[in-house]
């Protein structure tokens, strides 16, 4: 066995260890200020990644602001949250679980090579750790995305009346159709959207908070510190995670039979608008991907101090 490694120097915030139950809950609160700050965004997202151009005519949404135009004139502010139930239903297991599989992941770390607990792992090691968090969450993510998926589509194609009426009616709708694995339709572009996306969502969040909060008495985090961190990391994660969001999108709304699977999602999408058809939406999960983010992980730091608070020693 590996000898136990000492610490050097003071225990900062981003190097105590963090009891498994305080991450579970402190990330599904965090998720749940991540839906209400990010949603309006992730709609038009969706609905540019997904729209269909027909040859000769122009395309439903000719960018971000354009779409949300159309959708508030179709359907008001409402039509903006179309979707929200499942996901804010979801999310607070998805982000509990990403959170605790996060903390996990760096424990494993810490054991397999020897560190003492309150060792601070470097970025590479903690990009791992995030990279980890996504395999138990993809199996919870992957139905929750699939399902507000095809919510958000809903209403963005003039004259088609919305096929299902919530979330409920999706769920027994795709069952009909192909069983429980139609729930699960995109599963893997989802897990590699997020493993490829957490090792920059998480590695990038502690490098930004550690930059922010080295010079800060006893290594305290700052608001600024958290609200910039968490920013940041979302901009890096969807500069990453977009091409394979994209790809999940198309497969989890088209049609049955449609597509066999990523490679041919992605071989008619190059061949239809080339490289660029990867990074449609790029631009509201941009400007959602800061406001969203920082709203994510002020939320879970909040939680956690909330938590020791009420809970100190646990």
């Amino acid at each position: 066995p590996h000898p136990r490694r000492p610490r050097t120097g003071t225990m900062s915030e981003a190097a105590k260890p963090v009891s498994a139950w305080k991450s579970f809950l402190s990330g599904g609160f965090g998720g749940v200020c991540l839906v209400f700050a990010g949603h309006p965004l992730d709609l038009i997202k969706v609905r540019l990644q997904t729209q269909v151009v027909e040859a000769g005519k122009p395309p439903p949404f000719t960018g971000a602001l354009d779409c949300a135009r159309k959708t508030v004139a179709a359907e008001g502010i409402k039509g903006l949250y179309k979707g929200m139930v499942a996901p804010l239903m979801g999310v607070t297991p998805i982000f509990a679980v990403c959170f605790w599989a996060y903390d996990l992941g760096q424990k494993l770390e810490r054991k397999a090579l020897g560190y003492a607990d309150d060792h601070q792992l470097n970025l590479f090691e903690i990009g791992l750790a995030g990279g980890f968090s996504a395999i138990p969450t993809t199996a919870i993510m992957a139905p929750g995305e699939r399902i507000k998926c095809i919510l958000q589509i809903q209403g963005s194609t003039p004259d088609v009346a919305p096929k299902y009426k919530g979330p409920g009616d999706v769920v027994r709708g795709l069952v009909a159709e192909g069983g429980v694995p139609n729930l699960f339709k995109g599963a893997t572009a989802t897990l590699l959207r997020d493993g490829f996306g957490s090792i920059a969502y998480f590695s990038v969040y502690e490098g930004v908070k550690r930059s922010l909060s080295k010079n800060s008495e006893d290594g305290q985090l700052s608001p600024l510190a958290v609200v910039m961190g968490g920013g940041f990391a979302g901009i890096f994660n969807w500069v990453v995670a977009i091409p394979f969001d994209t790809v999940k999108s198309r497969l989890q709304t088209a049609a049955p039979g449609e597509y066999s699977g990523m490679i041919d999602v992605s071989r008619k999408l190059l061949a239809a608008d080339g490289a660029g058809g990867f990074f449609r939406g790029v631009g509201p999960a941009m400007l959602r991907a800061f406001p969203a983010n920082a709203a994510c992980f002020m939320g879970v730091e909040v939680a956690k101090k909330a938590l020791d608070y009420i809970a100190p020693g646990y």
